[in-house]
């Protein structure tokens, strides 16, 4: 007859430590990356979000047939919109009600062709009824230094992206 020999069923205490130090290690060295990762999604939210609201404005702008503004807030980190049906009084309930960057995420300044670049306060980006828009340059810089420029053609719908800060001088 045969004994049966009975193994111990779980886990001892050093191996449980030795799974929970090896499982610390790898979240250690992969949570800066994650945390990265996470602050570009951020970034790439807001550069979505400034594109889709300069493609809406140019669409509103013609099939509507009123003239509608962007106006961004270089000091504040804000975007809002409005039209030609608004009071001037209504103009600031808007910029509450509008879109503010992330933290991270700085509007450097918004250039112009013609008038140069507007670096403080609000700088204006005009739809109008016919169906064109002002041309410009909008800089922004995310948290690691990296900038992107993105330019607002006056005939065109889509948004052309750069990687890199450009300027009309270039």
């Amino acid at each position: 007859m045969k004994f049966l020999q009975t193994c111990p069923k779980g886990f001892t205490l050093i191996e449980l430590v030795a799974v929970i130090a090896l499982i610390s290690l790898m979240l250690f060295f992969t949570m800066p990356n994650f945390q990265s990762a996470m602050g570009d999604q951020e970034s790439k939210k807001a550069s979505r979000r400034l594109m889709a609201t300069i493609q809406e404005l140019k669409e509103k702008a013609l099939a509507e047939r009123k003239l509608y503004v962007l106006h961004i807030n270089l000091d504040a980190g804000k975007m809002w919109e409005s039209n030609e049906a608004l009071s001037e009084d209504a103009v600031p309930e808007k910029q509450d009600q509008g879109y503010e960057f992330p933290e991270g995420l700085k509007i450097l300044d918004v250039e112009y062709p013609v008038k140069g670049k507007v670096s403080a306060g609000v700088a204006d980006i005009c739809f109008y009824k016919e169906g064109y828009s002002d041309k410009a340059l909008i800089h922004i810089e995310d948290e690691d230094n990296e900038q992107m420029t993105f330019l607002v053609e006056s005939f065109l719908s889509k948004i052309k992206i750069y990687d890199s800060y450009a300027s009309f001088e270039d």
